[in-house]
């Protein structure tokens, strides 16, 4: 009995590897853009002229890493999360949620502690460095608290050529796994 190449199947497992690789490029495209992007965090980090406060994710975007200053007319709310000292010590970090001149708001991270317990403070000027998520980073510190790490580009990842090996890998996984498939079908089945 003669046995027929599966048509379907293979189509289906072509469209498959080759979105497959299509995604691997992708991701090799996404590896070279964030390197471009942590350069241009890492050339940031050593301007010493300080930027307007961003408040709008445009504004955040061109001011990651660098200085700047704001006036926290009132504190509209605090919170407490993990954080880590400049000396690398594990804890807390201090934010204040703050109301800002204009109707606008934005987060100071006022500083470390070993204490979960947030501290006390009506608001004020601060100066510091813009983290990756908009928040001013205090330096020197508020509140009576400890200094946190500074905010560092070598801390996000660039994992994008992992991700695109993967996706490689997946496809010549599939394609072996349907030949090996297709060979065995299409085998003489030795009954004749």
């Amino acid at each position: 009995m003669i046995r027929r190449f599966p048509i379907l199947p293979t189509i289906i497992v072509g469209m498959a590897v080759a979105t497959m690789m299509a995604l691997g490029f992708w991701q090799l495209g996404r590896a070279e853009w964030k390197a471009d992007l942590l350069d241009r965090y890492r050339a940031a980090d050593g301007i010493e002229t300080a930027v307007e406060f961003p408040t709008t994710q445009a504004e955040i975007e061109a001011a990651r890493y660098r200085r700047s200053s704001v006036d926290c007319v009132a504190v509209l709310a605090m919170r407490s999360g993990a954080g880590t000292s400049a000396q690398g010590t594990r804890g807390w970090m201090h934010v204040a949620h703050c109301a800002l001149d204009g109707g606008r708001t934005g987060d100071v991270a006022l500083g470390f502690s070993r204490d979960p317990q947030t501290p006390e403070w009506s608001g004020g000027e601060a100066r510091g460095i813009i983290s990756s998520s908009g928040t001013l980073v205090a330096n020197p510190p508020l509140a009576g608290l400890g200094q946190l790490a500074k905010p560092d580009p070598n801390d996000l990842p660039n994992n994008h050529l992992a991700y695109a090996g993967q996706w490689f890998f997946f496809a010549v996984t599939a394609l072996a796994i349907y030949f090996l498939a297709v060979r065995r079908r299409l085998r003489p089945s030795g009954r004749e």
